[in-house]
């Protein structure tokens, strides 16, 4: 043995240099293999694949149980860019029907943030059964994409589209603030569906395969150990009777306007019609879906807006029974109260014009719909004495009326309503200067015109709440979610307006039978019921007046309430009193004795025609 010393050295020197080489490839595979794990995932994306299962959204039913909505099977055709190789595109795009170019867009914007070339992207969205068929068999060649299963939305009758509402696909922004959506998934965009987005869109779950080298599946990664199980969303048991929704659509075809029906005592919306309406199986599916929404979109009728929530109208003499209620109430008239019924309101001059005498009290006045009756009453309440200035006197007026809905949004349990406009002080005061403003400036509001405006939901809970004789119940559209039939509290609470006379609502009751019996309404009385409602013709700055009507029915312990306008079609005792008491007569019935009237109104078409107004009293 070699006692030289610098060989010995040596001897360390290059030990220790191969046991640091070792300690080198056994921390870079410690690291590779227990830290960095992006080696197991790269072998494991080529191996394994996490699928998410949709589950199928609820079904929504009407009030009798019959299905409004439910799914229909539809499949996506998903991507990843990464996994794209030796992939046979012309095949694929010839089975999609697109060209190669737009194939290259879809990979590149499949790529893009927030998407990634490793992350999975919707490459064709709603695939027919066809294409899908046709896909499946070859779907071998075609490495990094799968189908998705997904379900679309179907409507086995072709109503109530404003109401339901539509699904579609989620936007950037929802996707990156809400964790349980991504980038092409789909989400209720309005009415019901969006409204009650939470409980039918139930939760997703997570399906892990495995493949082989040529991407087809060949099972279950461990049997389905880590697999999570869709929930399926819950079912909405629905307000709206589906008979009297499809019934009332019939009536208002060719017709602009809207039209809803609540039940008092319980505020539920028994139908909402937003006319003209659309088939909701238009916005199902993909390529035909965009096409439909394009045109849908651009029709000058605007049938995607939804009238009986959104647009705001002058309400005409229906609001004569708010100023009743409230002169009432006020004690500044009684039912005897008469006031002079000449063209115009004397004091003031200029005004809507009267053109009847009519009987010297307060039910003559309603029944009779007397413009000048009103705007003294309106008066009256403004100048009360009890305030020692107008504008207390109307501000006094505002408050009582909001009391009723107007100028607020109400809290149903659909989107975008509107509020309304019932001018405050502050508004006038701009308008015409602090001081410089009286009843005579203003007095058009005490018959529903000038800057007053209310959306046809509104009107009906003001009708709603005079059944009620002096509370309503939030309109709301769903009974119960889910098999609990869940319902929040607020649905079925009472709100009581500022009147709550009883003798008060009495008297403005009897004008309004009155209106039936021997008013302006007459022509439209319902056989064998006795009902009570309200006409009005609205001025429209911008073209013919809406007609409106309200009208409750029976007089005692009421079932329905119910709104209508149409659009510039004149007078409400014409064009909106014939649906109304139409729908009343077979919702509390069961038929339509009436047959020549109903067929006389579903044959007018308003949109189309033109000087189809008659001379009759408004």
């Amino acid at each position: 043995m070699s006692n030289n010393p610098q060989l010995a050295d040596r001897k360390f020197i290059i030990g220790g240099f191969f046991i640091l080489v070792a300690f080198i490839y056994i921390a870079r595979l410690f690291y590779i293999q227990i830290i960095d794990k992006r080696y197991k995932e790269e072998a494991d994306r080529n191996a394994l694949q996490a699928l998410t299962e949709y589950p199928p959204r609820g079904f929504i039913y009407d009030r009798n149980g019959k299905i409004l909505v439910y799914n229909d099977p539809s499949y996506d055709l998903m991507v990843t860019p990464k996994l794209v190789k030796g992939c046979d595109t012309m095949a694929l795009c010839e089975i999609l029907e697109i060209s190669m170019q737009d194939f290259k867009k879809r990979i590149k914007k499949a790529c893009l943030a927030p998407n990634s070339p490793r992350k999975q992207s919707i490459f064709e969205k709603q695939m027919s059964p066809k294409t899908y068929a046709t896909l499946q068999e070859k779907l071998y060649r075609f490495k990094g994409f799968y189908v998705q299963s997904r379900s679309v939305r179907k409507y086995p009758r072709p109503i109530a589209a404003h109401l339901l509402g539509y699904v579609g696909e989620v936007s950037k922004e929802k996707a990156a603030k809400d964790p349980y959506y991504r980038e092409g998934d789909y989400i209720g965009i309005s009415g019901m569906e969006r409204s009650y987005e939470e409980a039918l869109r139930g939760k997703k779950g997570t399906r892990f395969v495995v493949k082989d080298v040529h991407n087809k599946e060949i099972g279950r990664y461990m049997d389905g150990k880590y697999d999570t199980v869709a929930i399926l969303g819950k079912p909405l048991y629905c307000t709206i009777d589906a008979e009297m929704q499809e019934y009332v659509e019939t009536l208002l075809k060719g017709k602009k306007g809207a039209l809803v029906a609540i039940e008092p005592s319980t505020g539920e919306i028994l139908c909402m019609v937003s006319a003209p309406g659309y088939d909701p199986n238009l916005l199902v599916g993909g390529k035909e879906r965009s096409r439909n929404f394009s045109k849908l979109y651009v029709d000058s009728t605007l049938p995607l807006f939804n009238r009986a929530l959104q647009a705001m109208y002058p309400p005409g003499s229906t609001f004569k029974l708010i100023d009743a209620l409230i002169g009432l109430n006020d004690g500044v008239i009684t039912r005897e109260s008469s006031f002079p019924c000449a063209p115009g309101y004397p004091p003031m001059g200029g005004h809507p014009r009267c053109h009847k005498r009519h009987g010297g009290n307060l039910v003559e006045g309603i029944a009779q719909s007397c413009n000048s009756y009103f705007s003294y009453v309106f008066a009256r309440i403004c100048d009360n004495k009890k305030y020692p200035k107008f504008v207390d006197g109307y501000a006094h007026w505002r408050k009582a009326v909001m009391s009723f809905g107007p100028n607020t949004k109400l809290g149903t349990d659909l989107p975008f309503d509107s509020p309304g406009n019932v001018p405050s002080v502050k508004y006038y005061n701009k308008t015409f200067g602090e001081g410089h403003w009286f009843a005579n400036t203003v007095v058009s509001l005490g018959i529903g015109q000038a800057e007053l405006n209310l959306v046809p939901l509104q009107m009906a809970n003001v009708i709603a709440t005079i059944a009620n004789r002096g509370y309503y119940i939030i309109p709301h559209c769903v009974k119960g979610v889910g098999t609990e039939k869940y319902l929040d509290k607020k649905y079925t609470e009472k709100h009581y307006v500022e009147v709550q006379d009883s003798t008060v609502y009495r008297t403005v009751i009897d004008g309004m039978q009155r209106c039936f019996d021997a008013g302006t309404g007459y022509p439209e009385r319902i056989p064998g019921v006795v009902a009570c409602g309200k006409t009005g013709t609205a001025e429209n700055p911008h073209g013919n007046s809406h007609a409106v009507f309200l009208a409750f029915a029976p007089r005692d312990n009421p079932k329905i309430a119910v709104a209508c306008l149409i659009e510039n079609a004149g007078f409400g005792g014409v064009w909106a009193a014939p649906a109304v008491s139409l729908l009343i007569e077979k919702y509390l019935t069961g038929k339509v004795t009436r047959k020549k009237e109903e067929e006389r109104y579903k044959a007018v078409d308003l949109i189309n025609k033109k000087n189809l107004l008659t001379t009759e009293s408004h």
